[in-house]
């Protein structure tokens, strides 16, 4: 993309890679900077695991690995430091609108949430915030298909495949017991 056009944000991507050609988009730097310490920190701990000893050390192949990403994002950085950054763009408008940090923060809830109040009331809360907000329909609406997308992820992963989900607030084991109950016909 060679012309920079700062209204571009229809829903679709400007497709390519790293943004603008030749420019450094808003955030980038501090981006790069991230996964810079991110990866030093990785490495750190790699060398943790073992020191470098020997090639057959425990610790050797996460050390490769995480220099790999050092080196990476240490190229990454260096290049972004050298590049203009894109004019008419800032990091709350084009790089992270507010219904993107909102998501964000409604999943830290998820997060927090899911212990103290089981899988499926956080799950529910979720859903339905996360669909009114995004989808903008009726109540009715965003009600049904949060509860029906919950009870189909439910019935997968806790009845099909026995995945155990926190419990929290709602007795699932003596529901998960009901319906075993109902299609085993006991007696």
């Amino acid at each position: 993309m060679s012309k920079i056009e700062t209204e571009h944000h229809d829903g679709t991507s400007d497709a390519t890679p790293g943004g603008y050609e030749g420019q450094r988009r808003p955030g980038e730097l501090v981006f790069g900077a991230a996964m810079l310490l991110g990866s030093l920190g990785l490495l750190w701990n790699a060398y943790g695991i073992s020191g470098f000893d020997a090639l057959s050390a425990p610790g050797t192949v996460p050390m490769a690995t995480t220099s790999v990403m050092v080196i990476s994002a240490a190229i990454v950085f260096l290049r972004d430091m050298r590049l203009p950054r894109v004019s008419g763009e800032t990091v709350l408008k084009d790089i992270l609108p507010g219904v993107v940090v909102l998501v964000a923060l409604l999943l830290i809830a998820y997060g927090f949430l899911l212990q103290p109040l089981g899988f499926l009331p956080t799950s529910a809360l979720f859903l339905v915030t996360a669909i009114k907000l995004l989808g903008g329909r009726n109540w009715t609406w965003t009600i049904a298909v949060s509860f029906v997308s919950l009870l189909i992820i439910w019935i997968v992963f806790r009845i099909v495949f026995t995945v155990l989900m926190p419990a929290g607030i709602v007795p699932e084991a003596e529901m998960v017991q009901v319906l075993r109950n109902l299609f085993s016909g006991a007696k």
